[in-house]
């Protein structure tokens, strides 16, 4: 019996790990649709769109190897949360792909000309370096059972929300030209990808507190200013 248990929690701990893997592939997508989207880089939008079968694969894996496990023994109680806890991070990791996908997919119908709004562009730039941040925090968060970094993606999503309202404030007041607008819709939809990965983000983050103290306390708005 022990060393059935001693394997149990090994392939715990590589689902766990795949799981946690795949927020990294998700940061290199979220790279790759922002810099395609900069650069008007329909090809590189292409590569993000395709790539996404490897985050699929991988939420198929973990999602198939974590069935598998608990067929041939079933979890005690803290196992069986860090079994809850892998299902649905592998999960926000497949909607935080998909969110990448739609980024990609909007290179193409957002026109080929040079920039519409520095303004928009810079505050999108900002957006995508705290939603990577909050992925990688809310990875690291999760591996080391860190339930202070995991209320520090709550912060972080904070400001993203307040960034993505910027941009759509932005948008409504960018003018009138017909074109211009039509790309600053564009950028209102590359901002709520965005937000929306914040969200899964934290979704992720709030696993750690989960696994830490069994309860599952769903984080809801942000640190008072000091």
């Amino acid at each position: 019996m022990p060393e059935l248990r001693h394997q149990f929690h090994k392939e715990l701990a590589e689902l766990e790990q795949q799981a946690l893997g795949g927020l990294d592939i998700v940061v290199e997508q979220l790279d790759r649709a922002l810099e395609s989207l900069s650069d008007q880089d329909v090809e590189l939008a292409g590569m993000v769109v395709a790539e996404d079968d490897r985050i699929d694969g991988r939420y198929l894996e973990v999602q198939q190897g974590v069935l598998s496990l608990l067929a041939r023994q079933a979890p005690v109680a803290g196992d069986l949360r860090v079994v809850a806890a892998v299902l649905h991070i592998i999960r926000n990791v497949e909607r935080m792909g998909d969110q990448c996908v739609n980024i990609a997919k909007v290179v193409p119908l957002s026109g080929y000309e040079a920039v519409k709004d520095g303004e928009i562009v810079e505050t999108i730039d900002r957006m995508g370096q705290r939603a990577s941040s909050q992925v990688l925090q809310a990875k690291q968060a999760f591996a080391s059972r860190d339930v202070d970094l995991a209320h520090e993606v709550v912060r972080q999503d904070h400001e993203i929300n307040l960034l993505n309202r910027e941009i759509f404030q932005r948008a409504v007041d960018v003018g009138d030209n017909p074109d211009v607008r039509e790309w600053a819709m564009f950028m209102i939809l590359v901002a709520r990808c965005l937000e929306r990965i914040g969200d899964n983000a934290v979704d992720v983050a709030e696993q750690t507190v989960f696994i830490v103290t069994g309860l599952f306390r769903e984080f809801s708005g942000a640190p008072a200013a000091s």
